[in-house]
């Protein structure tokens, strides 16, 4: 008997998974699709787990790649010149590099505003002087600040993802996003349209097609390690960058948690020991 009823609660417990399957399916096949289609690729980084640390030879090449590629639709306003020092440049170099840009400076005596050479304590121009006419100049989107890039666009990986990404410290979903997107531009499938001016690409968090074209090629940017010059290769690089510019404190936040644990672990030993010695000759 008992075992009559367990076989018809399984078959129950089935026919129920499959409807509520078939349910969902058809439910979905009504609403608006969910985006990104494709979830970004994961990729192995110099600065995950709790030991990481940025590669400043990476960061540099990014730096390369937002300069002569990037910087030309998007600004960078919250970084500033002289925080390129933590990158492994001298005070000299972050001088010279901060004088290749323009920024706005006044009023002056007579109350006119003027240009003038950057200086290290500037911050990364923008290359339209608002919002309007960025969003003029590329077909009515306004391409974003890159300064919080990396932090503001990591895609959710549900569950039961996030809770392993818990005990892994998993904290790159902004430049797998990042790598993923530059590196995701492809042919739309057949029977998909996209609207003209706008280009497929799965992994865009907000709809199939973007306004933004395909920003690289293969030998666009010159590098002078010897690294390949490969969309690949400058998509990790620059995702890399901009995880910096995001979050220029994560060696130190990570060797302060690191410290801190230590600490926790080594007090509450010295709690139970001091328990054990207070409690040793009094009866339980």
């Amino acid at each position: 008997m008992k075992k009559l009823v367990t076989s018809l609660l399984g078959l129950a417990f089935a026919a129920g998974l499959g409807l509520s399957a078939a349910i969902a399916q058809e439910h979905a096949e009504g609403e608006t699709p969910h985006y990104p289609l494709h979830k970004p690729r994961n990729q192995e980084w110099s600065f995950s787990g709790p030991f990481g640390k940025y590669d400043k030879a990476q960061l540099q090449r990014g730096l390369k790649v937002y300069k002569e590629v990037c910087s030309a639709c998007h600004s960078m306003n919250l970084v500033a010149f002289r925080t390129l020092t933590d990158l492994g440049y001298t005070d000299a170099q972050v001088k010279a590099f901060a004088a290749g840009y323009e920024v706005q400076d006044g009023p002056n005596a007579t109350g006119d505003m003027y240009t003038r050479k950057a200086v290290p304590s500037d911050y990364f121009p923008s290359p339209f002087p608002n919002h309007e006419a960025a969003a003029a100049a590329n077909n009515g989107a306004a391409p974003p600040d890159m300064s919080l890039l990396a932090k503001a666009r990591g895609i959710e990986r549900g569950f039961p993802t996030f809770v392993f990404d818990i005990f892994t410290q998993y904290q790159e979903g902004g430049p797998d996003y990042i790598y993923s997107l530059i590196t995701g531009y492809q042919n739309p499938p057949a029977g998909v349209e996209v609207a003209q001016g706008t280009h497929y690409n799965p992994y865009f968090a907000n709809a199939a097609a973007l306004a933004m074209a395909p920003p690289l090629s293969d030998g666009q940017v010159t590098y002078d390690d010897g690294s390949p010059e490969k969309v690949d290769q400058y998509a990790k690089d620059v995702a890399a960058f901009l995880m910096w510019t995001a979050e220029p404190h994560l060696e130190e936040r990570k060797r302060t948690g690191f410290m801190v644990l230590v600490f926790l672990v080594i007090f509450s030993g010295l709690i139970y020991l001091t328990k054990r010695s207070v409690y040793a000759n009094k009866p339980h």
